[in-house]
């Protein structure tokens, strides 16, 4: 799940009719916090004034909603809005083209536009032009908008333009000396804007702001700076992380399988006699079979030495407990006695499973050498017992050689991680031209997040990790575009979903600086 997308897990989880934080929601209302002053001073001096009107603020202030909400609170039957997007079509031809087409007039220049304003101003209806994302117009695209907007005698079409500060400077340049145009900066929310803007949203979806602790509204202000845009992104991230918590602590990995608990305690009363037997049995140290004559032994080795068990008892084999017990793997093994196995059932190196090195004694008096004595058992290590020394070995009676144990598998080469590519991610960055562009998707407070998306999406997504007010941002990118109109088209192509979040196209000289910054 990423913080792109509030699915049906994530709104059951918190029982919400819709996602709170998305763009557009059903029975959206305008936040009256900082933009119902700035709606009101619009339309009065659409009313009054001659100047274009120009709304600034950085990405996520909430320009595209106050232009929506200026729409909606217009008189449809004495308003007609044309709302034109600057986005691939930044030029003066563009533009006049967009309006020309609204307002049905079939030539696309500003005269032409303008009688048509004049003819419709005698039936009693006026012209909002609202322009979004302005700060992509070029210099001829600024000169006839200014045009339209100082009109004629007879009439005049009222001019919005919603954009980034940049665009100011870029009108600074045309208009001189003259007073073309006046500027309305929106500004951010404070903490208690902050908490109300959530509580609308959350009480819009069904839900109640009890959702946030005031410890997680006051990140949610300070990681947003207090802009709308933002403060979605993080509340909706914030939320997802705790569902996902919530969900980790409840919902625990469960064993591959179970076994009854009748045959845990029957192996666990295996276990202690086994090593009861072992440490109870006569003759642990060295003694002869029959007067003079020394017990001679030979090691097999079997698997890693270990310290030697031998059992003075006329070289005859002694029934351990432990003969014929199906052997134990882990997990399993590991809770009844703390025996532990590698993936494939081989014990691993050092541990109990170790196999015990088998210790062989000379045939007792009256047997003749050749003939073969009884297999003897293999006992357990045990671990405070000397090794005896090895004398001139006799030659032992054949003992059944063990199967070998089926060699470990070799570990399977773990896939590369997306955080590996994510950090690949920066320097890729680095070494692309300044001059290129990439489409910005969305940015996120959690790392995690930002993986599973570039994981999910795959192709051309990549995320790079910036500071924001101390707090780490990871931002996800589409492509690699020679040109803003290359990005821009590309930003068509991509799926509705994406699309939703509005992407759109920066420079590769910008990343660059905010990593340099990171650094």
């Amino acid at each position: 799940m990423t913080s792109l997308h509030a699915d049906e897990a994530f709104l059951g989880h918190y029982q919400l009719s819709h996602d709170p934080f998305a763009p557009r929601v059903p029975g959206f209302k305008f936040f009256p916090a900082q933009r119902k002053p700035v709606l009101g001073q619009l339309h009065h001096l659409a009313r009054y004034s001659q100047l274009l009107l120009v709304v600034t603020g950085p990405l996520g202030s909430g320009k595209t909603l106050l232009r929506q909400a200026l729409v909606a609170s217009t008189n449809k039957q004495s308003v007609q809005s044309v709302v034109v997007s600057a986005r691939g079509a930044g030029d003066a031809a563009g533009v006049l083209r967009q309006v020309a087409q609204a307002l049905d007039v079939s030539t696309a220049e500003p005269n032409a536009i303008l009688k048509q304003v004049v003819q419709l101003g005698l039936t009693g209806q006026e012209v909002y032009l609202l322009v979004d994302d302005a700060e992509q117009l070029d210099e001829s695209a600024l000169e006839a908008l200014l045009a339209l907007a100082a009109g004629t005698p007879e009439g005049r079409p009222h001019v919005f333009l919603f954009g980034e500060s940049s665009l100011i400077a870029d009108l600074e340049q045309i208009s001189g000396d003259q007073e073309l145009f006046h500027v309305i900066e929106l500004q951010p929310y404070e903490e208690e804007e902050t908490r109300e803007y959530l509580a609308q949203r959350l009480e819009g979806a069904g839900a109640g702001i009890e959702l946030f602790s005031a410890q997680q509204i006051s990140d949610i202000h300070e990681s947003s700076d207090g802009w709308p845009g933002t403060i979605n992104q993080v509340a909706r991230d914030a939320m997802i992380e705790a569902m996902i918590a919530s969900r980790s602590a409840v919902k625990r990995p469960k064993m591959g399988f179970t076994m009854p608990k009748k045959h845990v305690l029957a192996i666990s009363a295996v276990v202690v006699v086994a090593v009861a037997a072992a440490w109870l049995i006569p003759g642990r140290s060295k003694a002869p079979t029959t007067a003079g004559a020394p017990t001679e032994q030979a090691q097999l080795p079997l698997g890693k030495p270990t310290p030697n068990v031998e059992f003075a008892n006329s070289g005859q084999p002694t029934n351990l407990p432990m003969v014929g017990q199906p052997v134990m793997r882990g997990p399993l093994a590991e809770e009844a006695g703390g025996i532990s196995e590698g993936d494939d059932g081989v014990p691993v190196e050092g541990s109990s499973a170790t196999p015990p090195t088998v210790t062989t004694t000379a045939p007792p008096a009256g047997v003749p050498a050749g003939q073969p004595a009884a297999k003897p058992t293999p006992a357990p290590t045990v671990a405070t017992a000397k090794p005896a020394p090895v004398t001139k070995p006799v030659a032992p009676a054949p003992v059944a050689k063990p199967a070998p144990a089926p060699a470990a598998k070799p570990a399977e080469k773990p896939a590369a991680t997306v955080a590996k590519a994510g950090a690949a991610g920066s320097s890729w960055y680095a070494s692309q031209p300044t001059g290129n562009f990439v489409v910005q998707i969305l940015g996120t407070s959690s790392e995690a997040n930002a993986q599973a998306f570039v994981k999910e999406q795959g192709g051309e997504y990549r995320y790079f990790k910036k500071v924001l007010n101390g707090k780490p941002l990871y931002v996800i990118t589409y492509g690699n575009f020679s040109s803003r109109a290359a990005a821009d088209s590309a930003i068509k192509t991509l799926p509705a979903k994406v699309q939703a979040g509005k992407p759109w196209p920066r420079t590769v000289a910008s990343v660059q600086q905010e990593l340099a910054t990171t650094r």
